[in-house]
């Protein structure tokens, strides 16, 4: 996993910064329940996408453990953020309308332990939104990427904790249910031949450390042309699962 505390002060510039960030808070924003009054966002970083949440009557709180995160976090949520572990929430049980996680689960070896404390904090009818699928939203579509990393997503994908059906079957067994869905894109996101090739070898991709699978995937990789020119920016994905 990414060192979070380096990465604070360059995050937002080499994520999409603005724009990427509004656009995954209004695909927030229509899963929210229209009358919450509390959102919770986990895992929050520098706080550029709890920040477009705030609203009139709205109270929004930004949780990570992060330190270096939440010092920009609190630039633009004074007073609004905590440090917390995921699976150790400072909040009392039942007391959130909303519980929002982007660009999260995607990073953990099994989601079950978080999704279980933001069931616990919700409360009854209240929401659980999530990003899920991140890796695959890279090959949405048809292209030399896609074809290069199928053989293994076919393969590893399943293991990846923010998978929409394992999700979906986790939060069922909490008493969740599926509410609705949203995407936004990945404004500036997509990556070259060579940034995929240089991630799978590295070990950046959760779902597929270093196995033979990895290896084909590079070798395909490097056979691209333009090993530089960006594909096509992502299609993210979100979930909402209801109390």
């Amino acid at each position: 996993m990414l060192d979070y505390d380096a990465e604070a002060r360059h995050y937002d510039t080499t994520r999409g910064g603005e724009p990427r960030a509004e656009a995954a808070a209004r695909a927030v924003e229509r899963l929210l329940p229209p009358d919450g009054r509390t959102v919770l966002d986990v895992a929050c970083g520098t706080g550029i996408v709890t920040a477009h949440l705030l609203r009139p009557g709205r109270t929004v709180l930004g949780i990570d453990r992060a330190p270096a995160m939440l010092r920009l976090a609190a630039r633009r949520l004074p007073g609004a953020v905590l440090r917390a572990d995921a699976t150790r929430l400072p909040l009392r049980t039942g007391t959130v309308d909303a519980v929002a996680m982007v660009w999260l689960l995607h990073l953990l070896p099994d989601a079950a332990p978080v999704l279980a404390e933001a069931r616990r904090v919700l409360r009854p009818g209240g929401v659980l939104i999530t990003t899920v699928d991140k890796e695959d939203a890279y090959f949405t579509a048809p292209s030399d990427l896609a074809e290069a990393m199928a053989a293994l997503r076919r393969r590893h994908a399943p293991q990846a904790a923010d998978g929409a059906a394992r999700l979906t079957a986790q939060a069922a067994a909490l008493g969740l249910r599926p509410a609705a869905g949203a995407e936004f894109p990945g404004l500036g996101q997509g990556r070259s031949p060579r940034a995929w090739r240089e991630a799978v070898a590295k070990g950046r991709i959760p779902w597929c450390r270093a196995t033979a699978d990895a290896a084909t995937a590079v070798r395909a990789l490097a056979a691209l042309p333009d090993q530089d020119a960006p594909r096509p920016d992502p299609r993210y994905r979100l979930l909402a699962f209801r109390g």
